[in-house]
């Protein structure tokens, strides 16, 4: 299955181009910075624009890589890896979630320690005015919504594209460093950011689906969800 899954594919420089000009470019200027002006001028909140904002992103990114690299080849979501796996891969994903976690809370201790970091506007939004709405919205954005559209995109295609053209060391590496700039400006989870794109591209690579990668990414955003409600 796993071979299969990284057969040779028929995009081309000009898929890849286009959906890094969209997640460089596009999504940044337009969604990120003009879109969510508008939304905080709508909501004055910044939970709910920074929520709302995000769930365009989902729909933009999901909808370029049905538009530029499923359609016009005729491929289906199985062939981003939007398929099942094997049970047996379930003590994988526990696994390395808790490695995911453990690492996560050294990374951030020790960016403390050097005084790095700009902290998230969503999440300051939720801890100023908690309650059960606002918690409900920031964990259906952390834990379903990114975790689907980010799978699929950074994994499904951006770590697949790499793969095939370069091999595995390259497409983990490639793949993990542009999902850690995208995440820029927050420099104090950038290397928490990296070492969850190492672990999602490699269980992508061993199970052949990027269900384990949705479920550890998941579970991992939604428990970072919980702790900061509960802080």
């Amino acid at each position: 299955m796993v071979k299969n899954t990284f057969k040779s594919m028929n995009w081309t420089n000009k898929d890849m181009i286009l959906l890094l000009f969209i997640t460089f470019i596009a999504v940044p200027v337009i969604i990120e910075h003009l879109l969510h002006q508008f939304f905080y001028f709508v909501f004055q909140d910044r939970l709910y624009s920074g929520t709302t904002t995000g769930f365009v992103m989902s729909l933009v990114f999901t909808v370029s890589v049905y538009s530029i690299a499923l359609k016009p080849y005729g491929l289906k979501w199985a062939d981003v890896g939007f398929r099942s796996f094997s049970k047996r891969y379930w003590k994988s994903i526990i696994g390395w979630l808790i490695i995911l976690i453990v690492a996560s809370v050294f990374l951030v201790l020790l960016m403390e320690q050097m005084k790095l970091g700009i902290e998230n506007s969503k999440t300051n939004s939720m801890q100023s005015n908690l309650n059960w709405l606002t918690f409900a919205i920031a964990f259906i954005s952390a834990a379903i919504i990114s975790p689907l559209y980010e799978e699929i995109f950074y994994r499904g295609f951006i770590y697949k594209w790499f793969r095939v053209k370069w091999g595995v060391t390259a497409g983990i590496l490639i793949s993990s460093i542009i999902f850690t700039i995208v995440h820029i400006p927050t420099f104090n989870t950038l290397p928490v950011n990296f070492v969850s794109g190492v672990i999602f591209a490699w269980t992508y690579e061993k199970s052949g689906s990027i269900l384990p990668a949705i479920i550890i990414h998941s579970l991992f955003n939604g428990t970072a969800v919980i702790l900061t409600a509960l802080a």
